[in-house]
């Protein structure tokens, strides 16, 4: 499964789930299922202005998260 969405978390924001208080980033993808992903998986696109941009996330056929790639 690929879900879309976009993403806007500020540098100052995100430093609560950097630091564990907030485990779970919930979005809206363009389909407008919910969907809870770990923090830490955004760790990779974090810059000093925080998450920002398009994301594609990739599950397998059990909702199990497989990949998290920003496409634009």
């Amino acid at each position: 499964m690929e879900y879309y969405f976009n993403v806007y978390i500020a540098y100052s924001e995100y430093q609560h789930y950097y630091s564990g208080a907030a485990a779970n980033v919930v979005v809206t993808s363009d389909q407008g299922l919910r969907l809870q992903i770990p923090a830490s998986r955004f760790r990779p696109f974090l810059s000093q202005l925080g998450i920002r941009g398009r994301f594609k996330l990739v599950t397998d056929a059990n909702h199990k998260f497989q990949s998290l790639m920003r496409v634009a």
